[in-house]
């Protein structure tokens, strides 16, 4: 009997020694609630054995390494960041990308203009200009190359992938970077080889452009959703011609020009085609490029993708954009979405819209949920739900970090990084909840997580 409670006394004793050193960081999400530039907050745990929804980790089964969290810069977003005061322009910038706040460390940008900037533009305007002459980024000097700087001052490290939303219109048989919903059968690269070299160029001219800028593109992905014809600028692209400009253009471009950025396939989505699948299913086609970029791609697809990707790595690259109503409930989403990516070997999280104006608003008249909302003239600027869950992921999901297996009967997301467990979970109810830590069958520690809140657990 003496040693059986001397057994209970340590395995308690343990417990609450882990709790004492086990840590909760959360985000509120209540309606009507301002959210702070820095949301991130700490709940005091106390030092009793508070048993509640079991997540059980397998801290041994080490998954995916993962490579961060981010968002994406566009044009829209650029001009409203400029103008802001410097001081609030700057405080804007280090709360999303200095190591004080979300540290946002996996981000993407658009080859010329996506559905975002203010309307279509391309770097090559002069039709029939094969070599390239009057190729130009001196329109993203005033906003978008100024936003990529202030990112870079506060995360040096923050990587950058690039994508077209279309080629230049002189390229297509449309004549259009838009409108391709007008005209579905023109919407596409001429099947020409003077004009595959000519973009080859393009996007050789673009990396050296931005390098020369101060600016690494350490990702170019080819085509952003290569299966939709849409009023925004849009290019369908179908796998065989993807492989095509990659292996006989852009790659022979990159190696004469010493250039190291990674040539990926997609941006690929799996609403209208499977693309990506037939892409990875063709070893010919894989092997040819350095990645998968995928966007708005199911689990099961996912899952069927990694069957077929082996060894190449893939990566998220775009994240929900919903109707530019920026809600609590959207933002309860989000962890369910991140996770879908993650826990199905994916290993980054790249959200769409980092900053927009006040309305929300495409070039082409649509509305989409951002991070931040900015009012230039009134110089006012607005944290969404949105951004403080994903500060949150970001924080404490950094690179190098490794996913772990673990179970809950609700979304859950665990990876360690530097000796520490982080699991990240949410309680939509309005009261505390209990979670009990279980490793090998034993408590390892417990939690309590706030009302209304995404947290992680620290331990």
């Amino acid at each position: 009997m003496r040693s059986i409670l001397l057994n209970v006394f340590a395995v308690l004793f343990t417990v609450l020694s882990v709790n004492a050193q086990t840590k909760v960081f959360y985000v509120e999400l209540v309606k009507g609630a301002e959210i702070s530039g820095l949301p991130i907050q700490e709940y005091k745990q106390s030092l009793e054995n508070n048993s509640g929804e079991k997540l059980v980790i397998y801290p041994s089964v080490e998954l995916q390494e993962i490579t961060g969290v981010g968002g994406a810069f566009n044009e829209i977003g650029g001009i409203a960041l400029m103008s802001l005061s410097e001081k609030s322009r700057e405080n804007v910038m280090a709360n999303i990308f200095s190591e004080d706040g979300a540290q946002f460390s996996v981000c993407r940008t658009a080859i010329g203009a996506s559905d975002f900037g203010v309307n279509a533009y391309s770097y090559s305007e002069v039709s029939g200009d094969y070599k390239m002459k009057h190729f130009s980024i001196k329109r993203e000097k005033k906003s978008v190359i100024p936003y990529l700087k202030l990112a870079k001052k506060y995360n040096p490290n923050m990587t950058l992938f690039a994508s077209p939303w279309s080629p230049p219109g002189w390229m297509k048989y449309s004549g259009l970077m838009d409108q391709g919903d007008k005209t579905p059968h023109k919407n596409h690269l001429k099947e020409e080889p003077k004009i595959y070299k000519a973009y080859a160029l393009y996007f050789a001219k673009y990396v050296k452009a931005y390098a020369k800028e101060g600016i690494v593109v350490d990702k170019l992905l080819i085509q952003n959703e290569t299966d939709i014809h849409t009023k925004y600028p849009s290019n369908v692209m179908p796998p065989k011609q993807m492989y095509t400009l990659v292996t006989d253009y852009i790659r022979p471009q990159f190696e004469k020009n010493k250039l190291k950025t990674e040539i990926w396939a997609g941006t690929f989505r799996t609403a209208g085609a499977l693309d990506a699948l037939e892409f990875a299913g063709n070893k010919t086609y894989l092997n040819a490029v350095d990645g998968i970029g995928i966007q708005y791609t199911k689990a099961r697809f996912i899952n069927d993708m990694n069957l077929l990707v082996k060894d190449t790595p893939t990566m998220h690259t775009e994240g929900n954009c919903y109707n530019g109503k920026n809600t609590v409930e959207q933002a309860f989403k989000r962890l369910g979405e991140v996770a879908s990516y993650i826990n199905n070997g994916i290993p980054n999280y790249c959200y769409w819209n980092m900053i927009l104006d006040e309305t929300g608003n495409s070039g082409w008249g649509w509305r989409q949920n951002s991070l931040i909302n900015i009012d230039g003239k009134k110089q006012e600027v607005t944290y969404n739900p949105d951004y403080a869950v994903i500060a949150l992921l970001s924080k404490y999901m950094q690179p190098g970090a490794k996913r772990i297996a673990s179970y809950a009967r609700e979304t859950l997301i665990s990876v360690k990084k530097d000796g520490k467990v982080y699991l990240f979970v949410q309680n939509e109810s309005n009261k505390e909840k209990n979670y009990s830590c279980v490793v090998k069958g034993e408590t390892v520690t417990t939690a309590t997580v706030p009302a209304n809140s995404v947290a992680v657990i620290v331990y």
